[in-house]
């Protein structure tokens, strides 16, 4: 009978699954170095490597990663965790573009991505005790809120994290990818004093993330060094979503109805905004002009289309998975990067 190069046939007639055995015959090494050669061992010679690799590419043989882990202790898996429940997951473009760039990474270096939802702290905890078991190697931490213990609590039972934003705390087991929120922020209300208005408002982020509290200074630095008075009536607190940069439009607008620009800590929050502003009769830009923070798909799509500052969406989810990779494999990295952000001017302003 003919070999081509399978497992004996199974009762029944089918095919058993191409075996390590099949692997080391084909490749005339014995059933250890085959082993090696796929777990990528450098004491296999380069000859040898090429002979398992070729020989399980013909016979479509596939690594047992349960049973490599085993030996490995190492899962072949990195954790994508976002606190956030599954409404504003799935619902923002900035987590699924974050996810797309990790993604591209983590994929190209052969291992699984596992997407995470914990809103909760007992969501939180069943995730650590998931981790403490081995079932992934590093975490990608989004949208933390406060001083979240999580990624130190990680850090300790040895499953390395990287962390998107400015962590609030000082704590040097942290590593983070952020973009420039502050100086974001400055160019935006920059853009608006430009124009000429000075009945700037703002609705930032939530001012338990790094995100909220930057973009926040960056809009009140900016008009200081202009020398505009900050009004507290004129800053409103808001959550990154359409419906709370709606309702943040309409208590400024209760505060003060001359309100003349206004600065959105995100996308989603300036086109709630404008909603609200329409509603009110309010004309963009001639009455009051908006700029949000991101530059999502569905700014350019606004009506007005949206004046934003485009952060490197994508590239933060590649700079975080590049980082973890290395920190995984032992390679010293620098524990913060910050991406740089650029103005987009469209119609709001």
């Amino acid at each position: 009978m003919a070999d081509n190069g399978t497992s004996p046939a199974a009762p029944g007639g089918a095919r058993s699954r191409p075996t390590l055995e099949v692997v080391a015959a084909r490749a005339g090494v014995s059933r250890a170095t085959a082993s090696r050669a796929l777990r990528g061992d450098a004491h296999v010679s380069p000859g040898a490597r090429d002979a398992v690799l070729r020989a399980a590419d013909e016979i479509s043989y596939a690594v047992n990663r349960a049973a490599r882990s085993l030996v490995t202790r190492h899962s072949d898996s990195v954790a994508f965790l976002v606190a956030e429940n599954e409404n504003r997951m799935f619902s923002d473009p900035y987590f699924l573009g974050i996810l797309r760039g990790a993604q591209t990474e983590v994929g190209s270096a052969g291992l699984q991505l596992v997407l995470v939802i914990a809103a909760t702290r007992a969501e939180a905890e069943q995730f650590e005790h998931y981790a403490a078991g081995g079932h992934v190697d590093g975490v990608l931490l989004i949208s933390l809120h406060a001083d979240d213990a999580l990624p130190r609590h990680l850090e300790s039972i040895g499953v390395p994290t990287v962390y998107n934003g400015r962590p609030l705390s000082d704590d040097e087991s942290i590593y983070s990818v952020d973009s420039d929120n502050l100086a974001g922020a400055r160019m935006a209300t920059d853009l608006l004093l430009a124009r000429g208005a000075r009945r700037i408002a703002t609705i930032s982020g939530p001012l338990d993330m790094g995100a909220g509290q930057d973009r926040l200074a960056g809009y009140r630095a900016a008009l200081a060094a202009a020398g505009v008075p900050v009004q507290e009536r004129h800053i409103v607190e808001g959550d990154f979503s359409v419906a709370g940069g709606a309702r943040s439009m309409a208590r400024l607008l209760s505060a003060d109805p001359e309100i003349d620009a206004v600065f959105a800590a995100s996308d989603l929050t300036a086109i709630g905004a404008m909603n609200t502003l329409a509603e009110y009769g309010r004309s963009i830009p001639k009455d009051v002009a908006v700029i949000g923070f991101d530059d999502i798909p569905d700014a350019v799509l606004a009506r007005p289309a949206l004046t934003t500052i485009r952060q490197p969406i994508g590239e933060l989810g590649r700079t975080m998975a590049r980082m973890l990779l290395a920190r995984m494999a032992g390679v010293p990295v620098g524990r913060t990067t910050v991406l740089p952000v650029q103005v987009v001017q469209r119609e709001s302003a």
